[in-house]
Formats: C-alpha cells, sequence, structure tokens
C-alpha cells in the first residue's frame, strides 16, 4: 500500500505535490495544469484550472499500480469539495480509522472538513478511476465574486462537528453539464469564462437539491397538475419515476409528498421479482 499527502494550498501547490507523488510530467500556463503520469506508480492523466480563489476544478483519469491512501490535510478554511464520479469507485473517511464512505460511478459526492482530522481517499490498484472535483473556498464570503452563491454554498454545508458529507445518485442535469464541461470547444479566457459559468450552474443545482428547492425543477409537472389534474393520474408511474431519478433523492421524497397533500395522489414503489 503507498500512502501520499496532499497539503493545505491552492491549485498549484496540490499539482506540485501530486507530480512529486506520482513522478509526472507536470505543465501549467495561466492557472490551467495538466499532470501526465506514466510511472511505476501509475498511469493516466490530471488536469485542473483555477478561476478564482474561490473556486477550482480538478478531472481525474488514473490507474494505480498499488493500493493508496491519500491523506488530505485540513483546517477551518478547507473548502467544500464536490465529487462527481464516472467509474470506478473511491472510498473515504475522517481520518484514517473513520467510518468508510464509498462513491461509486454515476455517483456524487460533497465533502467539507474543518475539522483537525485529515480527510483520506482510499484507491484499489489496477482499478481505472474516472472522477471529477469542483472545490470551493467559502472562508470569506465578503467582497467575492458570486458572493451570493458563496455564502449560500456556506450555509448549506455545514456541520457543527466541521466534517460534512454526503453521497447520492449523480443527478441527470449535473451530469450533462459536466459532459458540456469537458467539451467547450472555445480555448484561452472565452474558453475558461464558458466553464466557469457551466460550473456555477453546476453549483446553483447543487444547493437546490440539498435545500429542497424542486419547485422550479418540478415545474413543469406542478404546471400540469394546477391544469388538469385527471391527466396527472394518468400519467404512468414508470413516468414519474423518471422524473423523480432525474431532480435527485431529495426530489424524490419532496414531489410525492407535495402532490399527496395537495392533490391526494398516491404512488406505489415498484418491487422487483
Amino acid at each position: 500500500m503507498k500512502k501520499l499527502y496532499l497539503n493545505t494550498g491552492g491549485l498549484e501547490t496540490i499539482f506540485e505535490n501530486l507530480q512529486e507523488s506520482l513522478q509526472g510530467t507536470l505543465t501549467s500556463d495561466n492557472d490551467q495544469y495538466n499532470l501526465v503520469v506514466k510511472s511505476k506508480n501509475a498511469k493516466g492523466t490530471v488536469s485542473g484550472i483555477s478561476f478564482t480563489k474561490q473556486l477550482a476544478y480538478v478531472d481525474f483519469d488514473i490507474e494505480f499500480n498499488d493500493d493508496v491512501v491519500l491523506s488530505m490535510e485540513s483546517s477551518v478554511n478547507s473548502p467544500i469539495v464536490f465529487a462527481y464520479c464516472t467509474e470506478g469507485n473511491i472510498e473515504h473517511s475522517f481520518g484514517i480509522n473513520g467510518d468508510k464512505k464509498n462513491l461509486k460511478s454515476n455517483q456524487s459526492g460533497v465533502l467539507r472538513n474543518t475539522s483537525n482530522i485529515n480527510s483520506v481517499l482510499f484507491f484499489k490498484a489496477f482499478q481505472r478511476v474516472k472522477f471529477s472535483i469542483i472545490s470551493t473556498n467559502v472562508s470569506n464570503v465578503e467582497n467575492v465574486e458570486n458572493s451570493d452563491l458563496i455564502a449560500g454554498l456556506k450555509t448549506m454545508f455545514a456541520n457543527p462537528s466541521g466534517n460534512y458529507r454526503y453521497v447520492g445518485q449523480l443527478n441527470l442535469k449535473i451530469a450533462e453539464k459536466l459532459i458540456e464541461l469537458k467539451n467547450v470547444p472555445q480555448k484561452g479566457i472565452v474558453g475558461n469564462l464558458l466553464k466557469k459559468r457551466i460550473i456555477e450552474n453546476i453549483l446553483e443545482t447543487e444547493i437546490a437539491m440539498h435545500s429542497y428547492g424542486y419547485i422550479k425543477a418540478i415545474q413543469p409537472i406542478l404546471t400540469i397538475a394546477n391544469k388538469q389534474i385527471d391527466d396527472l393520474k394518468r400519467i404512468s408511474n414508470l413516468n414519474i419515476s423518471e422524473v423523480l431519478y432525474g431532480v435527485g433523492q431529495a426530489g424524490r421524497q419532496y414531489l410525492p409528498r407535495f402532490l399527496k397533500g395537495k392533490y391526494h395522489l398516491a404512488f406505489q414503489h415498484s418491487k422487483t421479482s
């Protein structure tokens, strides 16, 4: 088992730590970083971009040649980290012996650790892992760009213990935005502005997902209900399920209660044989 450590710092520091640990080739230009690894330790790529002091994005496509434990230094100013896994899986714990939570393919997670215990990631040997991270520094919400968004994130993802962790199904809207992010054709300043706006959209969706703010997301269905409730009753359970899947876990909890309370509609959970 190989142990790696990431110190607290900006994106440049993180990439320098990864380069030293994985023995890769690092290139950088205008706050954009690309690490290519082909060594006895691992193979793959890690790329990232820092938009502001509050916002950064990192994309991993890597396979380790040994089981790896990655310990990330924490502090009271540690950022909120949003993780999106599209292949393989990652385990996380607060501290090396803490309770482990698995982030699997097509799942997303939110992590905030402001305690004095490091966050630890566990990777299996010879298993390709593809995941993306959005890092948001919320330690200062005054006189910063998009202060309302940053303040909303700080309020939403807080825990008195200093440890916040959530893992759930990857939201379909966010999955589409991640694909869009990776396929922005423009380069330079224009491309970076487009990428930044896409990431801001993702973060706005995260706030809505975790605040029961689903009225906007499910407004088309509610409009149908208001205009013609009889038609809504004839919508199949499959169609409703697809909509609920699209808006995520909180939506699946909120929408049935809303429709049952207002329109006396009952929903039955499907059973598998």
